[in-house]
């Protein structure tokens, strides 16, 4: 019996001949090279950047011969979080992250482009000629000639696009295109509508009703006629809800329709070029028919107005008339879901002053030529004539956020989908020259999350093998500080906080081996001009000079007699009896005036033996930072003392130095908190620029933390010796300080775009999700605003909140002294809360 049923095999109607070389090949004999496109990241573009790559795309366009194609196709398709729980070296808090955005849904975004040689005939055809309604599909053939010299220009294209540092494209190999027996291919995956994993041919049915593949319904919404397009468009567009009285956030002119429409959907932006010249002439005799009608009817004299304004242009501007079409294709197995989509879809186009058309009569051919490889089969009267510079203004020009390719890094959030980030914020910028030191200055006030955020990267840093010191004064890492130390048996975690019983001491002058560089004779140098002199006080040339020659002499001293013990007693007998002599003695003699050693003998009295501070500097038992990774010293009970501060302050950073030079080839962490204060006299500049300098280049970074701008703006020591030498700048929520940003912009030396960037944070947070947002730069070349998203259980280890740190500590005691299993316990609770609330 004759087959009467409406159906087909996909293999009849399968528009494509042949993959080879990397070039898809059509039975027509249209030749297509097939990308992957890497667009930059959402919400770090400027406008500029924006101009920059569009008139990429048109110069690149323009090296295309007559009678191609370019077919831009941006796949957003929804997926969810798969939790990375297969280490077996993966902490509590690492696997309560990961469980906490377990199957969490993100749009992710890929985007290809395809480039077609086809004919002027091929070029013109309409829909009824469309492969999917011809019977038989006689294959053609290719001329040699016109294919090498279409190869070319796809090099050229290639060359220009990835020369802007902004576009990166990749040309797609045959197996990529094709598959494998292992992985699906392109082509495989677009008839199924998925765009990773396990693919299933479905069927694909085609009525005037409506479209369908498997169980996916396709909605489809288009731009095929000028008359649907805004009176003007541009290469970007301000997004309001990230923007400013004082800042912009711009992005591009068709955003609305790429990551900020939630749904599956694929995004089709065809470039049609036929003969300009040709179209041109066409158009001149059309106007010279409309004006011979003119006097039969008034819209024909306005048509005739209207191409005579499209030939000014052209030649006027030197323009190349191409046909355009976009169109956004949406698909969803549920009908009520179905409506949802057609309404968001329809209003995302109208917020871009675009009609929306839903198109229902051309949905199948339409479908059929975004077959990558297929889009010489293109209805011609879906498209629209224009000039290359406004067509590309409807191209989307941002992606989602990408991780870092480094096996090092702390998890993040993409601020809009809420998926974790992997980010080096380290390594990876020194090793492609954005930065050339890992120290880091973090600017955040009091309520931004700033404890949040640090408590987050020292953890991580830890548990990567990072040595961490942290000197404190607000006790906001001792719950972090808890559980490594139940954890580790006391062999990490541990907790010095300065008490009057039990203070804490250091020795500047020990060292195992008897070796003194020159680095470490001027940290002791800077030391003792610290304890010497006043904030106010000058140090002159001569002091500075003396002082270090008395060091060196002393040094010298230690070291032909091992019988004396280095410490600050015997160099202030040293000092005292010995060196004072010798200024005596000398031919040349040192004035009072410039150098004082009396004054200076008495203000450092109280250091020497039997002094009230005598502690301080005679430790016999020195500090063991070697053996313990992590280590915070709390010292905010001595915060408001002007003699104690500085040099606690100092003799733990010295003890850190002391011991990064004997730790070869891991990685040191120094993180001052609001301590930093005490270091930002003028004397100690000279020390900060050392402890910059040494912690670079034994593989370690200084990290400093403050919450008050007016410190900083009021001290040009932090400019001088902290910012400028931290090539990575973190900053959370300015908007308090916004009418004060202009001096942090230029005190900081941001840009307009990091400036948008910083003042767009927690602007249009989403109010399902807890999280603070943080804005990390990179040597001023990159930059981006991340989340810090937490889990519960993490919460609980970082919050500074009393009430809350009481609960988890009392419950803690109850447990006998097991914080991890409090914390398990409060976690659960709230979670269990939430679930009844909801």
């Amino acid at each position: 019996m004759r087959n009467t049923s409406k159906m087909t095999t996909l293999e009849n109607k399968f528009p494509l001949l042949a993959v080879e070389h990397g070039c898809i090949i059509s039975k027509d004999a249209d030749i297509t090279v097939a990308f992957e496109v890497e667009l930059p990241e959402l919400y770090t573009v400027t406008g500029a950047e924006y101009e920059a790559i569009h008139g990429c795309w048109c110069k690149a366009i323009k090296v295309l011969p007559d009678y191609s194609v370019v077919h831009k196709q941006d796949w957003f398709i929804k997926e969810r979080y798969k939790p990375e729980l297969q280490k077996d070296d993966m902490s509590f808090l690492s696997r309560s992250f990961e469980r906490h955005f377990n199957e969490r849904p993100y749009l992710k975004h890929t985007c290809y482009l395809y480039l077609t040689k086809t004919t002027k005939e091929r070029n013109r055809m309409q829909s009824n000629f469309s492969t999917l309604c011809r019977g038989h599909i006689i294959p053609k053939e290719l001329d040699r000639e016109t294919t090498t010299k279409f190869l070319e220009a796809c090099e050229q294209f290639e060359r220009i696009m990835n020369d802007s540092g902004l576009v990166r494209l990749r040309r797609l190999s045959t197996d990529e295109i094709v598959g494998t027996e292992g992985k699906t291919g392109l082509i495989e995956r677009y008839f199924s509508l998925m765009p990773e994993g396990d693919t299933t041919l479905q069927d694909i049915e085609l009525s005037a009703r409506e479209m369908r593949i498997g169980d996916n319904r396709l909605c489809l919404h288009t731009l095929s006629d000028a008359e649907d397009l805004p009176g003007k468009v541009a290469t970007d567009t301000r997004y309001e809800k990230l923007s400013t009285d004082r800042s912009d956030c711009p992005l591009s002119f068709a955003s609305p329709v790429g990551l900020l429409l939630s749904c599956n959907h694929i995004y089709n932006q065809y470039v049609l070029i036929d003969n300009s010249e040709e179209t041109l002439q066409k158009f001149e005799k059309s106007a010279r028919n409309m004006q011979s009608l003119s006097r039969y009817s008034r819209s024909n004299s306005i048509n005739r107005e209207w191409i005579d304004q499209y030939l000014n242009e052209a030649h006027s501007y030197g323009l190349t008339s191409v046909r355009a079409h976009f169109n956004v294709m949406a698909w969803s197995d549920n009908a009520e879901e179905l409506k949802h989509i057609r309404n968001d879809v329809g209003s995302q186009l109208a917020s871009m002053e675009c009609v929306p058309r839903h198109n229902t009569i051309d949905c199948p051919t339409l479908y059929w030529a975004a077959i990558p490889g297929n889009a010489a089969d293109f209805p011609a009267e879906e498209s629209f004539h224009t000039f290359i510079e406004q067509a590309v203004c409807l191209f989307t020009e941002e992606t989602n956020y990408r991780s870092s390719l480094s096996p090092f890094g702390i998890k993040m959030v993409d601020r809009l989908t809420g998926k974790p980030l992997h980010l080096d914020i380290s390594d990876l910028p020194m090793k492609r020259g954005i930065t050339t030191n890992r120290n880091k200055f973090v600017l955040g006030p009091s309520g931004s999350g700033k404890s949040f955020f640090m408590n987050h990267l020292v953890r991580q840093y830890y548990e990567q093998g990072a040595h961490v010191v942290l000197v404190d004064t607000g006790n906001s890492y001792q719950g972090l500080c808890g559980i490594i130390r139940r954890k580790t048996g006391g062999a990490d975690g541990v907790y010095f906080t300065y008490t009057e019983e039990k203070p804490i001491s250091f020795n500047p002058f020990y060292t195992d081996d008897y070796i003194f560089d020159v680095e470490k004779k001027d940290s002791i140098k800077t030391l003792l001009l610290t304890l010497w002199k006043s904030e106010d006080d000058k140090v002159t040339k001569t002091e500075s000079g003396e002082l270090g020659s008395a060091v060196s002499a002393y040094i010298e001293r230690i070291k032909a007699d091992r019988s004396i013990v280095p410490s600050f007693n015997t160099f202030y007998e040293y000092m005292r009896d010995d060196y004072r002599k010798e200024l005596v003695e000398r031919d040349i003699k040192v004035e009072k005036s410039d150098f004082n050693i009396d004054n200076m003998l008495t203000t450092m009295r109280q250091y020497y033996r039997g002094g009230r501070y005598d502690f301080l500097l005679n430790s016999t038992e020195n500090i063991d930072l070697l053996g313990k990774r992590f280590i915070v010293f709390e010292i905010d009970s001595i915060k408001e003392n002007r003699e104690l501060f500085p040099v606690v302050t100092i003799i733990i950073m010295e003890a850190f130095i002391n011991k990064m030079r004997r730790l070869k080839g891991v990685r040191k962490q120094l993180i001052v908190e609001e301590a930093w204060k005490a270091l930002s006299s003028a004397n100690m500049a000279e020390y900060l620029r050392y402890m910059y300098k040494t912690v670079r280049k034994y593989y370690g970074e200084a990290i400093v933390v403050t919450q008050e701008v007016d410190d900083i703006i009021s001290s040009p020591v932090v400019k001088e010796s902290i910012i400028n030498n931290s090539d990575c700048k973190i900053l959370l929520d300015q908007r308090k300080y916004m009418n004060k940003f202009d001096q942090i912009q230029a005190l900081l030396g941001l840009t307009e775009k990091e400036k948008g960037q910083i003042l767009s944070i927690n602007m249009a947070n989403n109010p399902s999700r807890l999280y603070k947002e943080v804005w990390i730069g990179l040597g001023g070349t990159q930059s981006a605003v991340y989340a810090t998203e937490v889990s519960a259980e993490e919460y609980l280890a970082y919050t500074t909140e009393e009430t809350e740190k009481v609960e988890v500590y009392r419950l803690a005691e109850k447990l006998g002294g097991d914080i991890e299993a409090a914390i398990r316990q409060l976690a659960e609770r709230r979670r269990n809360k939430e679930t009844t609330n909801n």
